[in-house]
């Protein structure tokens, strides 16, 4: 990739000018645009489970997103929270 002028921590810029560009991610892995595929194994916790992309996860999201993206909890609630609330507590 061109020079970027995006910070990415836990970099040392100044010897690693070029980071990979990734330009698809699944399952456990990542994908760069000339098809090298790199193992996700510092993988943030929030695809650490089930991987990048899952099919039901991106039918649930993007099921949600038809009507609702993010809404704040102060003095708000919506139907898929209260219903996540109520299957988590009962």
């Amino acid at each position: 990739m061109a020079e970027s002028r995006v910070w990415h921590p836990f970099t040392q810029h100044a010897l690693e000018p070029s980071v990979p560009e990734i330009v698809l991610t699944e399952g456990a892995y990542l994908h760069e645009a000339d098809g090298f595929r790199i193992l996700d194994a510092i993988s943030s916790w929030w695809v650490v489970t089930h991987g990048h992309r899952h099919p039901r996860i991106m039918k649930a999201i993007e099921t949600t997103a038809s009507s609702l993206d993010q809404i704040i909890f102060a003095g708000f609630t919506h139907e898929p929270a209260e219903r996540l609330a109520e299957a988590l507590i009962g």
